[in-house]
C-alpha cells in the first residue's frame, strides 16, 4: 500500500512536467525573423541569402530577411537586442556594432555584452594591405620603414573612423611609432580613387573589394589579416608571418540573438549554420565572394567577440579615438 501510494505521488507530481512539456511546440513552428542591420542589394544581403535559404529549408520554417540599415549597423542590432528571446528573432552580427562601436558611441541604444548572444560566426572577409603602385615596397617591415624615413608624408585611408581599417593602422603606430596621417572616406568608391591619384599610399580593405584590383594589378597586396594565407592569394603573408603575431582580424557575419533566447534553439542554429558553411556549394560561394569560414566550435564565437570587444576598446582608449 505505502508503495503503490509512494508511486502514485510521484506520477502526480511529474504530470504537470509531462503536460508542460508536451504543451511548447517544437521550435520553429513558424517563421523566423532574420534582422539584417544593412540596406538590401549589398554584401550582407547577398550573404545572409546564401546561408538562410538552406538552414530554413532545413529548419522546415521560412527564415525571412528584415532590413533595418542605419547608423553603421546599431539599428538593427538595437532591433535584436529588445525582441522577444523565444527563437523568433535573431540577426546578422558584425565586425563593428558588436566589438568598436560600444567603445565609440555613448548613445548606442544596446549593450553589447549584456543584450546579445554571438551564437556564430558563418562566413568572414579578411582585410588585405594594398599600397599604391608607386610606393617602393613589397612587403609590410618594408613599408614601415619607407614610412619611418619620410615622417608626416604619408596617408592612409579608411573607410570611417573607429573601423577596424583605421584601428589597424593605429596599432601600427602604437608598435613602430610611424608618423602616418589618417584619412578618412565614406567608401572604397572614394579611397580607391584617392590611392591611384596618389593621395593616399595605403589602407585595408575587405578581400572582396580589393581582390579584382589586385589582379588587375592597380594596387600592390603587402599581408593579409587572418592568421592563415587565403587562397585567393596564396602569395600574400599574414601580418602574423610579417612581424605581428598578435594581429588577427576579420570583418566577419554571424548569428546574434537577443539574451535570453533557449539554449536548445542556440544549438540548433549554431549546427545548422555550421552545416551549411561546410557544403560544396557553400564553400564555392564563399571562394566567388572572396570570403572564408572560420571554423568556430560552440562558445567559441562568443568568446572571440569578447576578446575583441576588450582589444578595440583598449586601442581606442590607448588613442584618444574618438566620434565627433
Amino acid at each position: 500500500m505505502q508503495r503503490r501510494s509512494l508511486l502514485a505521488a510521484s506520477l502526480a507530481g511529474s504530470l504537470p512536467l509531462a503536460l508542460a512539456a508536451r504543451a511548447q511546440p517544437a521550435w520553429p513552428d513558424r517563421l523566423v525573423r532574420f534582422v539584417v542591420p544593412w540596406p538590401p542589394g549589398g554584401l550582407n544581403d547577398l550573404i545572409a541569402r546564401a546561408f538562410n535559404d538552406p538552414v530554413s529549408r532545413a529548419l522546415g520554417q521560412p527564415i525571412v530577411n528584415d532590413f533595418k540599415a542605419g547608423a553603421g549597423g546599431r539599428i538593427g542590432v538595437a532591433e535584436v537586442a529588445r525582441a522577444v528571446p523565444d527563437g523568433y528573432t535573431i540577426g546578422m552580427g558584425n565586425l563593428g556594432p558588436l566589438t568598436i562601436f560600444p567603445h565609440l558611441f555613448r548613445d548606442i541604444p544596446y549593450d553589447a555584452g549584456r543584450d546579445l548572444i554571438p551564437v556564430v560566426m558563418f562566413a568572414a572577409s579578411p582585410l588585405v594591405l594594398v599600397v599604391a603602385n608607386d610606393v617602393p615596397a613589397t612587403t609590410l617591415p618594408e613599408f614601415i620603414a619607407w614610412v619611418r624615413g619620410r615622417p608626416d608624408r604619408s596617408n592612409y585611408a579608411s573607410v570611417g573612423v573607429g573601423t577596424a581599417q583605421h584601428l589597424i593602422f593605429e596599432m601600427f603606430r602604437q608598435r613602430d611609432g610611424i608618423a602616418i596621417e589618417h584619412v578618412p572616406f565614406r567608401g572604397t568608391n572614394e579611397s580607391l580613387p584617392a590611392m591611384l591619384r596618389g593621395d593616399i599610399q595605403a589602407m585595408f580593405d575587405t578581400l572582396p573589394l580589393m581582390l579584382p584590383q589586385i589582379r588587375a594589378g592597380a594596387v600592390r597586396a603587402l599581408a593579409v589579416t587572418t592568421p592563415v594565407r587565403v587562397p585567393q592569394l596564396p602569395e600574400v603573408p599574414t601580418l602574423m608571418e610579417s612581424g605581428y603575431p598578435d594581429i588577427d582580424v576579420s570583418t566577419w557575419y554571424a548569428v546574434i540573438a537577443p539574451t535570453g533566447t533557449p539554449a536548445p534553439v542556440l544549438a540548433r542554429l549554431h549546427a545548422e549554420y555550421v552545416r551549411v558553411a561546410q557544403l560544396p556549394e557553400t564553400q564555392a560561394f564563399l571562394a566567388a565572394q572572396g570570403l572564408i569560414y572560420l571554423p568556430n566550435e560552440p562558445g567559441a564565437f562568443a568568446a572571440r567577440v569578447a576578446a575583441e570587444r576588450a582589444r578595440w576598446g583598449g586601442i581606442i582608449r590607448a588613442q584618444g579615438i574618438k566620434v565627433e
